[in-house]
């Protein structure tokens, strides 16, 4: 599979809406992908509760480069992703009590975005087909949030 690239913009402002976990239920199933050379897969569960589980692996060579292990949970503001990453042997890359945290922004059907807390990154949850899943990075450049497409999933059967 070739990696992708697009481009897109959006406004720079922070909307202000509140959503819920149905807004990201699409996330829901098996993906893979490739990524640098080697493969990426992710799972998310279903909502459940107040919270959705997942992780991303990242192969290369046959042999694990990174993890990243997320929690989508429900709060007052809408849902909020914290997502820690470990090299192999589940050695964490952030502090022991610390975590990224991205705060849900908006959705529109198959897609939601959400702003890393220190507004330093923006990232878009997308599924644009049945079978593909997308997930953007965004860049704040002249005042408008410049998004690329990080990773590139097809579901597994």
């Amino acid at each position: 599979m070739v990696f992708a690239l697009t481009c897109f913009s959006v406004n720079a402002q922070t909307p202000t809406t509140t959503g819920s976990l149905k807004d990201i239920n699409f996330l829901d199933g098996r993906w893979k992908g490739n990524y640098n050379g080697g493969t990426i897969e992710a799972s998310w569960t279903a909502p459940e509760g107040d919270n959705i589980v997942g992780f991303i692996r990242m192969v290369k060579d046959g042999k694990a480069t990174l993890y990243e292990l997320f929690a989508f949970e429900q709060t007052e503001k809408g849902p909020v992703a914290h997502v820690k990453h470990f090299k192999p042997g589940m050695i964490s890359l952030e502090e022991k009590e610390v975590s990224d945290t991205y705060n849900f922004i908006e959705a529109k059907k198959n897609q939601a975005l959400f702003e890393k807390d220190d507004i330093s990154v923006r990232i878009i949850y997308e599924r644009r087909t049945q079978n593909q899943l997308v997930i953007r990075r965004g860049k704040l450049e002249n005042n408008k949030w410049e998004f690329m497409d990080l990773f590139v999933f097809n579901r597994i059967p």
